[in-house]
């Protein structure tokens, strides 16, 4: 077996059924479940007929680098979100499908790390864990940077040592943030470039959640625009990672797509040959639909700023939390133990959420993960809406 399994830590989820495994939470309380961000909106009518119309089409291998009708929806897309120059991500040379931004993020660190060279893979701490898991796996070691209230949830790029920067191979950047909901700014994402190019390493930004926002006005930002403002219209060194999962509601489509540097595409296209995660063609048709759609995507973001607003006068009295800029989690700072409060919780709620200290790792001296929890507003909004009466109800009883 591979050594480097054994360097795995054990996943948030594995985790959480460990912890409600002997509990019997109240027969007469449905169960609530918010601690997977696992979307649960009616999918889009074009994304099923799509994939209706083409499934006849299952008796045909897939290309790897997908068709170039989903590569140009996907461009032209990237195109009208980010307000990129008519053009400028080039659907030959610039995108590759991929079956779910967990998927490419995995195999993208297995295809970039050199784990000859004392490898580092910075990322942000509270994170997602396929990033460590993938950095391990690859050889490399995970360098964590913190973001805590203190920060604005964001990593203090400025905090990080020469000499970590310069073993380091990949930087990854979540904007917005899972599972704090923190927006990168261009300025952010410029220093990031800047770094990237003296230091020779790659930036994979997971821009997954970039179609889920508070302020209508004030839209995530990506790295390929900070890209474009910097000059740098071949995305040198940079990578963007985006799914449909969320913004389109469809997490068992298991579709997505990278974007960036032609260079790294290449290889990375060369890597993928091998490893046979080529998307199904009628998932390819179904991506395509959903892509050269925004207005389902713009009604699925309705439905998440409603439930901020319903479930957060319910919870703010009793607990420290704020709206975030993006993404769908709550991520409150509760009194005392983060485990033994999603535990009494279950227990006596039959409300699902997850510690936080379980998407943290001890760093600085503590896990920033710690003391907090994570609840994804994934639910419908009434669902949402009892659970954060229960969760009110749980806080009062218990002091």
């Amino acid at each position: 077996m591979n050594p480097r399994l054994a360097t795995l830590h054990a996943y948030p989820f594995e985790r959480l059924a460990q912890l409600k495994a002997t509990l019997q939470p109240p027969p007469h309380l449905k169960h609530i479940a918010m601690s997977i961000g696992e979307p649960q909106h009616a999918p889009p009518t074009i994304v099923l007929q799509a994939l209706a119309r083409n499934l006849e089409r299952l008796g045909s291998y897939p290309a790897t680098a997908g068709s170039i009708e989903l590569r140009t929806a996907a461009a032209h897309w990237l195109e009208r979100r980010f307000a990129l120059r008519a053009g400028c991500v080039d659907p030959n040379t610039m995108v590759l499908p991929v079956n779910g931004t967990r998927e490419a993020l995995f195999s993208f660190v297995q295809a970039v790390v050199d784990s000859r060279a004392a490898p580092l893979v910075l990322m942000p701490n509270p994170f997602y864990q396929i990033y460590e898991g993938a950095a391990l796996l690859a050889g490399a070691e995970p360098y964590y940077l913190d973001a805590t209230a203190a920060t604005a949830f964001i990593p203090n790029l400025d905090a990080v040592p020469v000499e970590v920067w310069r073993r380091c191979q990949v930087l990854i950047l979540c904007s917005p943030g899972n599972p704090t909901g923190a927006v990168l700014t261009p300025a952010y994402l410029n220093q990031a470039l800047a770094l990237a190019e003296r230091y020779d390493f790659v930036i994979a930004a997971d821009e997954c959640y970039a179609e889920i926002y508070s302020d209508e006005t004030a839209a995530p930002p990506s790295l390929l625009q900070a890209c474009i403002a910097a000059g740098r219209e071949r995305f040198e060194r940079c990578m963007v990672f985006h799914s449909l999962s969320k913004r389109s509601s469809v997490p068992g489509l298991r579709s997505g797509f990278v974007a960036g540097d032609p260079a790294i595409i290449a290889r990375y296209f060369l890597y993928r040959t091998y490893d046979g995660n080529a998307m199904a063609v009628p998932t390819q048709a179904a991506s395509t639909a959903a892509w050269n759609d925004d207005a389902h995507a713009a009604a699925n973001r309705r439905l998440y700023q409603e439930k901020f607003a319903r479930v957060l006068p319910i919870l703010a009295p009793v607990i420290d939390v704020t709206r975030p800029a993006g993404a769908f989690y709550l991520w409150p700072k509760i009194s005392g133990d983060d485990e033994i409060f999603a535990r009494d919780l279950y227990a006596t709620q039959n409300v699902t959420v997850l510690p936080g200290s379980y998407l943290g790792r001890r760093s600085l001296g503590e896990n920033p993960g710690a003391g907090r929890v994570r609840i994804s507003l994934v639910p419908d909004v009434e669902t949402c809406i009892i659970a954060a009466e229960r969760i009110r109800e749980f806080i009062t009883s218990h002091g």
